[in-house]
């Protein structure tokens, strides 16, 4: 049994949903074990859900057509796949009007909803998932009708029957207890052998069946629930890239896919930048070691890149992967006073901690002259003042004698299970950056020796990349020395 997810490039619309289900039909021929699926909603809608909730909110009436232009998209959609071959036309339009009139009873539940949301003039993180929800609701039954046009059996699964979750709305914890259990009861039913079913993506319901919604990548960690809880063979997530890269291909043109990926390495890459998966997303699935695939709809038959516990790769480089987070920026707090000084450091990570900043890299002299953290742009503001006011009494003894602020860096990180223990790896890397005339601002490494990350100038994003694509994985490159 396997679980194929696909996102919304895959399925955002007739065309995409006809090649996703050719790959599904010739897999029904292949696999003895069967397979599930998830889909995410078509490309855009949910962000064009989360405006229409907001304007309606804003007591804007625009929200009306903004609803309306989601229902045309359906319609065309409908129009466009429901003229299957060996249908008369009784039968094509008794289907199409079936299809549309469901369709049209979801599209008049989201006009209630924002019509509520518009009289009140307000939209609660509670009310904003229901309205998100629409997405995969309205999308997984589409494409579930059409599977059962072209006579591959199907049923639409609603996950929220399903997947159970706390009440906080906009990320819902998942109870995975009673979720495991919802599941394999649902899943143990004869009636749906042969079956293939039809999964909404993305969202779940709490104990009273309130709509709740996992976050960003919700799909995906839709996708390792219901593996995990199903005991699946593997998860596949299907998107519109051949796997995971080295680097950036829009930077790097020659980066290469990555045949197979530590689940180790996959986190990295994910949290530095790389568009893998969410470290979240992939839990249930490493908790029960099953394999993550990615693959390419539009181009099915590339192998694509496993990522598993304990990959069997052949790779030369110790280095497997390049990533960056763009638009970051860079705090240092600077003073004599802070040698030897305890607790600053808790005083420091506490201010950001309240100023909701998240810190992605840490950098501190061993002379601790200096501590810098290193934050996204956006949470400079909040988290300028939080430190200002929290190291108050430090700033006025000149214990600290500045918080300099350094904007429009880069963070960048080289990852690979190989870097561990291996002498010349920083070497080759501060080596190619220096060749390549890139200023290094500051420097990390975590004690698992699996990545070393640097931060860098904005305007120097490309020539790292590609320098330090050069130094590891050009054809001519020499490898460190284990």
């Amino acid at each position: 049994m396997k679980i194929l997810k696909f996102g919304g490039t895959s399925v955002k619309d007739a065309g995409h949903i006809r090649s996703m289900v050719d790959i599904l039909a010739r897999l029904r021929t292949q696999e003895s074990g069967g397979f599930h699926v998830v889909c995410s909603a078509m490309k855009g809608i949910t962000d064009q859900l989360i405006t229409i909730a907001r304007t309606a909110e804003a007591g804007d009436q625009s929200y009306k057509a903004q609803i309306e232009a989601i229902g045309k998209r359906q319609q065309e959609a409908v129009a466009d796949l429901f003229a299957p071959e060996g249908l008369d036309d009784r039968d094509n339009q008794r289907l199409t009007s079936e299809v549309l009139a469901a369709l049209a009873r979801k599209m008049n539940e989201l006009r209630d909803i924002c019509h509520g949301v518009f009289l009140v003039r307000e939209c609660s993180l509670r009310s904003l998932d229901l309205v998100m929800s629409f997405g995969e609701r309205l999308n997984n039954y589409l494409v579930a009708r059409y599977l059962d046009s072209l006579g591959i059996p199907s049923v639409y699964v609603d996950a929220r029957a399903l997947v159970i979750t706390d009440d906080s709305h906009g990320r819902g914890v998942v109870q995975f207890e009673r979720t495991n259990t919802r599941i394999r009861d649902y899943f143990s039913n004869q009636v749906l052998e042969g079956m293939i079913a039809v999964i909404t993506g993305f969202i779940g319901s709490t104990e009273k069946g309130i709509t709740t919604t996992l976050g960003r990548n919700g799909s995906d960690y839709t996708a390792s629930i219901f593996g995990a809880a199903l005991g699946c063979s593997d998860i596949e997530i299907w998107t519109d890239v051949d796997g995971v890269l080295e680097a950036d291909p829009r930077v790097v043109p020659g980066a290469q896919v990555i045949d197979d990926l530590s689940i180790e390495e996959a986190m990295e890459m994910s949290y530095f930048g790389a568009e893998v998966l969410h470290p979240s997303t992939m839990l249930p699935a490493v908790e029960t070691n099953i394999p993550i695939w990615i693959k390419n709809t539009m181009n099915p038959i590339v192998r694509g890149t496993r990522i598993s516990r304990n990959p069997s790769t052949t790779r030369q480089s110790r280095v497997t992967g390049i990533a960056s987070i763009p638009k970051v920026t860079m705090i240092n707090l600077v003073g004599g006073g802070l040698i030897g000084s305890k607790g600053i450091a808790g005083k420091i990570f506490g201010a950001l901690g309240r100023s909701d900043a998240n810190i992605i890299m840490i950098s501190q002299a061993s002379s601790e002259h200096s501590i810098c953290v290193v934050i996204r742009e956006e949470e400079l503001t909040g988290a300028k003042k939080a430190l200002q006011s929290e190291l108050a009494h430090e700033l006025r003894v000149k214990q600290i004698q500045n918080i300099e602020i350094t904007p429009n860096l880069e963070v960048v990180s080289i990852i690979g299970g190989g870097m561990r223990g291996t002498p010349g790896v920083s070497g080759k890397l501060f080596s190619s950056l220096g060749q390549a005339g890139v200023n290094v601002v500051a420097i990390a490494q975590g004690s698992s020796e699996m990545n070393i990350s640097l931060v860098i100038h904005s305007k120097d994003h490309s020539n790292a990349l590609q320098a330090i694509h050069r130094g590891f994985f050009a054809p001519d490159a020499q490898d460190v020395t284990p």
